[in-house]
């Protein structure tokens, strides 16, 4: 199951049954470069035994240049190093790595590409965004509440924002409604926003930025369905929403097996922000949810939130710390290797 992970990372191979299959997923994203290996488990589910990820910010600079910069590409190789590392060590059959918005941006991605094939033995698919909100709609769907017509799903990524409105049809299974890519994330906001103060006002400002840049997506969204926040809920998955359920729970430490699956009160989420805004970069940092790698990125990920508590305002959020990886596991089970 998927709340075993950190358990099943413990054990490692010890106890692993013979010729069982295992597949492992990466995503290299805009900020973090992930990997998860799994097995099969009982009633389609998934054991996780074994995870990496590690911060390596690809997209750094990428909004102003156009091109993934030299160190970038050095920290990323470095960290598909690693996972190639896991995957063989863990006896991995099928393997699928994807990355996302930070090489759809760049010109010289290909560089990437093949350093990542010759160097870490690792073969990248830089994949569009509607496969990208697909994986993360495949992954996410079995946290849907199952009394809810639907739930609008959201990644909020490094380099981009996925919105996913799933519902439910007649046979009870959720199907994805409309899905729709916004280029904006926590790294690239960060960045468009470096010189302002992200204070309460400035947050302000910011966030009413956001609502305007989000509101295009509604409006597309509308044009296939009506959507009523009365039988939705918001089910979100990202670093920042993840980040902001810790603090509502009053984690010292980040726990993923206490945030994955909880229910909160939007009203209360809003409240965590308003308590962010209240510290300087300091003072977020030193909050362990938070930390020193995410102080600069928590304020635009929760303007972006913001945006999407305005545009659909649903009472109840649901939280996903899941989703491309998980989506891709589940096919690679599910079938021949891609």
């Amino acid at each position: 199951m998927l709340e075993q992970r950190e358990q099943g990372a413990r054990r490692g191979g010890r106890g692993r049954r013979r010729g069982a299959l295992r597949v492992a997923a990466l995503d290299l994203g805009t900020n973090n470069c992930r990997l998860l290996i799994a097995t099969p488990a009982r009633g389609g589910q998934l054991r996780i035994v074994d995870s990496f990820s590690r911060i390596v910010r690809l997209g750094e600079g990428v909004a102003q240049s156009g091109k993934l910069s030299p160190d970038a590409i050095e920290r990323t190789i470095a960290a598909l190093k690693i996972c190639s590392e896991h995957i063989r060590a863990k006896g991995v059959s099928r393997v699928r790595a994807i990355a996302t918005e930070a090489c759809r941006r760049a010109h010289n991605a290909a560089e990437l590409v093949e350093r990542a094939r010759a160097e870490a033995g690792i073969e990248l698919q830089v994949v569009s965004t509607a496969e990208e909100a697909r994986l993360a709609a495949l992954g996410c769907a079995p946290l849907i509440d199952a009394k809810a017509e639907g739930a609008l799903i959201f990644d909020i990524g490094g380099g981009s924002t996925e919105a996913i409105w799933m519902r439910r049809g007649a046979d009870g299974t959720a199907l994805i409604v409309a899905s729709h890519s916004e280029p904006s994330g926590v790294v690239t906001l960060a960045e468009e926003w470096s010189t302002r103060p992200t204070d309460r006002a400035g947050y302000g400002v910011l966030r009413a930025r956001m609502i305007e840049r989000f509101r295009p997506l509604r409006q597309k969204m509308d044009q296939v369905a009506s959507f009523d926040p009365a039988t939705h809920h918001l089910l979100g998955t990202s670093g920042t929403v993840t980040t902001l359920a810790g603090i509502a729970l009053g984690l010292a430490r980040y726990d993923r097996a206490r945030v994955d699956a909880s229910w909160h009160h939007c009203a209360d989420i809003v409240r965590v922000i308003d308590g962010l805004l209240d510290l300087d970069i300091k003072g977020r940092a030193a909050m362990g949810c938070v930390g020193p790698d995410r102080a600069d990125l928590i304020v635009p990920g929760c303007a972006i939130f913001a945006a999407v508590l305005e545009l659909w305002p649903c009472t109840e959020l649901r939280i996903a710390d899941r989703g491309l990886r998980e989506g891709m596991l589940r096919e690679l089970l599910a079938g021949p290797a891609r």
